[in-house]
């Protein structure tokens, strides 16, 4: 796999110049985290862990990069020199692909020189972003048809080709059951689904006739599409007539719907399909689905087996972005490794500072009950004394610096969530499946309260600092004003 380096913004080589010339590139951690949740929601899904890890690996300057950026009139000889052999060479920390997220949360840390770590900005920000808002999508739908099967079709609306594979990846990750496109189900071997277009049952000179050369094709799969003339006076009649001969033999069939109103021609269908005596075929149906106007058709018990989804789960549909960003957290002074702190007149602009680690609270019934950020000392001369335990009482903080808080003694499990995927620039440990990605995302959302999981007007999850990060944070805002 190849990875030009300047896949990255041209702001990030040119400090990388600035450091390199001013003897500046000493050590950094820096964190990626996001704002909040998109489409108005209660969770986020994370992913593109994967693709982003085999990405760093192969991030390099080739010599027509190298030659490009000379031509620039920016970069001098000798910085250009160093960019020959660059390779990143330090340390990420990242949560595991499927893990529900939350705003504020380091999702990925990065421990490197400073010209490694800015570098990787961009590259980090478009794979996670990407990947996590369709998941996340994907997730919403998922919830929404009463964990059904849900189909991803949307290849020719995702935003070019690459934009296409990843939206397949994460819409997996996210709950999907399979994918029409067939180079995603090669490349990451998901199930690869479809029924038929228009333009076949178009091509014959009858419906029924369009029916019957594709049951005679694929009779182990049969799904018609019955919507090209009169779903109920024309498409299904004719999918109940060659439908006979498929259930004869011992085989099942489907319908799909891709126009109208989805509940009341769902309804009609399914009681046609019936009368006929065929209560095992399938309804399928698609038409610019999103979770909102699935929620309503599962609520109103429209009988649909499938939901077909494309542009709306592929694209993000209402939200154009991920609101992750890139911030330093830490970098090394002297021998020290100091906090470093974003100070805003926006107080949700203000960053936490410091290295940190991040831990999921459950209750004795294995529910999610907070997400805590502490200090991670574990690399520094101090002790690693900011640690949770499961049976302690704590006092944990609004990750803004305000005086809400609560106290929690923790009966159910306490885990650390950031892990270490990637040492001196080597892989630590492979990554698990797709299907055990997904399984995760499942696992999770089973984990979480309803009321973080409403389509609409979610609950707030609570994501809390400990004591000793929030009097970090205040010393150092503390500090700054005391400077103006």
């Amino acid at each position: 796999m190849n990875c030009s380096a300047l896949f990255t913004d041209f702001y990030s080589l040119t400090m990388a110049q600035g450091y390199w010339k001013n003897k500046m590139n000493n050590r950094a951690v820096f964190e990626m985290f996001f704002r909040r949740h998109p489409f108005g929601g209660g969770f986020s899904v994370f992913a593109g862990l994967e693709t982003l890890v085999e990405k760093i690996r192969a991030f390099s300057f080739s010599h027509d990069d190298l030659e490009y950026l000379g031509s620039l009139g920016t970069f001098e000889d000798s910085f250009l020199d160093y960019l020959k052999n660059f390779r990143f060479s330090g340390d990420l920390w990242a949560l595991d692909e499927g893990t529900l997220i939350f705003p504020q949360e380091p999702l990925i840390r990065v421990d490197a020189n400073l010209v490694e770590s800015q570098l990787v900005e961009g590259l980090i920000l478009n794979t996670i972003n990407f990947q996590s808002l369709i998941a996340t999508k994907t997730a919403r739908v998922w919830l929404a048809s009463g964990k059904g099967s849900v189909m991803e079709f949307g290849l020719r609306r995702a935003q070019g080709e690459d934009g296409a594979l990843s939206a397949s990846r994460a819409s997996f990750i996210g709950g999907a059951s399979g994918t029409s496109n067939v180079l995603a189900g090669k490349k990451f071997h998901i199930p690869v689904l479809g029924t038929m277009a228009h333009s076949w049952v178009m091509s014959f000179p009858s419906e029924e006739e369009a029916f019957r050369a594709y049951a005679d094709l694929y009779p182990d799969k049969t799904v018609f599409l019955i919507d090209t003339y009169d779903s109920l006076k024309s498409g299904v009649q004719n999918a109940v007539k060659v439908g006979k001969n498929l259930v004869k033999n011992g085989k099942n069939f489907g319908v799909r719907l891709d126009s109208g109103d989805m509940h009341y021609l769902s309804v009609e269908v399914r009681r046609i399909l019936d009368a006929a005596g065929f209560p095992g075929a399938t309804i399928t149906v698609s038409n610019d689905l999103d979770e909102t106007i699935i929620e309503t058709l599962t609520r109103a018990a429209a009988p649909i087996n499938t939901w077909g989804v494309g542009t709306q789960m592929v694209t993000g549909g209402s939200e154009a972005a991920f609101s992750g960003v890139y911030k330093l957290a830490a970098s090394e002074e002297g021998n020290r490794l100091l906090p470093r702190i974003k100070f805003s007149d926006n107080p949700e602009k203000t960053t936490n500072p410091g290295v940190k680690k991040l831990w999921r609270v459950t209750d004795a019934d294995g529910m999610a009950v907070a997400d805590i950020l502490s200090l991670d000392d574990s690399g520094g001369p101090e002790p690693a004394g900011d640690i949770l335990e499961k049976g302690g009482r704590y006092v944990f903080w609004h990750p803004g610096s305000d005086y809400r808080h609560f106290y929690h003694t923790i009966e159910g499990n306490v885990e650390s969530l950031l892990k270490k995927r990637l040492e001196k620039g080597g892989a630590v440990c492979p990554f698990p499946s797709l299907e055990a990605i997904q399984k995760k995302v499942k696992d999770e959302l089973s984990s979480f309260d309803q009321s973080y999981k409403r389509i609409l007007n979610p609950h707030i999850y609570k994501v809390s600092v400990t004591e000793r990060l929030r009097a970090l944070k205040l010393d150092l805002i503390k500090n700054y004003l005391g400077e103006l």
